[in-house]
Order: structure tokens, then sequence, then C-alpha cells
């Protein structure tokens, strides 16, 4: 290789070096021991409960797969729940059903979903971290909120993979009950298969009749 190739290959490899480090998640917000990321999945779907999760990794954790949920295969995501299961220090997920949803709206079950994942944690975290822009506070954890945290940090990316895994094995259960919504597949958003299913089929009490099921308003069966 001539002197020049020689410089050109070793600056390439500096820049890859750099801009794989750059892609690569953040351990860590704030310079607390015990720190947990949240996130939650499933606000804008029209069935389906809105599913939370909370994770506090180890210090020594690393994972160049892990990224957020919504960028990943199905397929890395069961891989990926595996390993953040395994390596957490403690993880925690809820589920909120159609009927909190519709009785306090969905910022605010997001909210408390979130909310009641980190205080299932042992131990319990000395600071929070919160994928988006809103959240309420627990008392004596302090808390950021962080737009699009879940590309960013590893704990939320890792709570968005949880809250996104265990929403989807959640629907494909209630897939056995209602088939016809063909939730297996859509997992509860407003895709026109399902909102055909919904005017053919009605409603069930799975949906959150507090949302625009149809974009038409048409009268649906109750």
């Amino acid at each position: 290789m001539c002197s020049n190739d020689a410089i050109k290959h070793e600056r390439l490899l500096v820049f890859l070096y750099f801009y794989q480090k750059k892609r690569m998640l953040k351990l860590k917000f704030s310079a607390h021991a015990i720190e947990s990321g949240t996130d939650e999945a499933g606000r804008g779907c029209l069935a389906g409960p809105v599913t939370a999760a909370a994770v506090i990794l180890p210090d020594n954790f690393k994972n160049e797969l892990l990224k957020d949920s919504k960028l990943l295969s199905e397929k890395k995501r069961i891989l990926l729940k595996a390993v953040i299961e395994a390596e957490a220090l403690s993880f925690a997920v809820t589920h909120l059903e159609p009927l909190i949803i519709d009785d306090i709206n969905i910022l605010n079950a997001s909210i408390q979903a979130m909310q009641e994942s980190v205080v299932k944690l042992n131990p319990t975290p000395l600071y929070l971290i919160v994928d988006g822009n809103r959240f309420k506070a627990i008392a004596h954890i302090p808390h950021s909120c962080i737009v699009k945290g879940d590309a960013q940090y590893l704990s939320i990316a890792a709570a968005s993979v949880l809250a996104k895994t265990y929403r989807d094995e959640y629907m494909n259960v209630l897939h056995e009950e209602y088939p016809m919504y063909n939730w297996k597949q859509n997992k509860g958003y407003p895709t026109k298969e399902h909102r055909a299913a919904i005017i053919k089929y009605g409603t069930t009490k799975y949906h959150r009749m507090s949302f625009r099921l149809l974009p038409d308003q048409l009268e649906i069966e109750l």
C-alpha cells in the first residue's frame, strides 16, 4: 500500500471509530449511583393497554445493538429482551387497561404506567430519566425528561424494548380472544384492517372508547 493510500486508510479507520463511538448510546445521564430509565409503548393504539417499563442497568453494561425499539426488528427486540432481563440490576413492567386510559386520558395513563414501573424497582433508583417531555415527579426521586431519550441513553432504550415486547406479547394473547381484529399483526394500532374490523364487528372491552376509532366518525356498534 502506497503512503497516500495508507494515510487514507488510517483516516477512514479513525473516522469509523469516532462515528461508531458517537452512535453508541450513553450509559448514564446523572452522577447518581443508581439511575433508572423509563419509557412506554402503545400510546397511539385504538385497543389494548398502554405499557411502560423501567430499567436499572449495571455500570459495566454495554450493548452496541441496543437502541430505540422502533428502530429494531421484532427478532432483535426479542433477543434484546432476554439480554436486558438477564443483565439488568432491576426491571419492571406495567400495563394500564383501556378503562383507565378512558378515565384519565392517554397522557396521564402513560405517565402513571411509568410511575408504577419505577416504584416496583428494587433497589429504588436515586435518579430517573424519562423518554419525552412530560412526567409527574415521584416523591424523593429526582428526574429529567429527555426528548428522544430512547435514542440517547441505554436505560431508556432498554425500557422501550421491554415495554414494546411485553405489550406485543399481551396483544398476541388478546388476539386469540378476538382474532377478527388481527391484533397479533397490528397490535391494536389504527391500521385500515383494524378499522374495517371495527366497522364490521363493532368494538370490544379492549378498545379505547375515548379515542377516535374511525376517522370519519361513523356510528359503530357498542
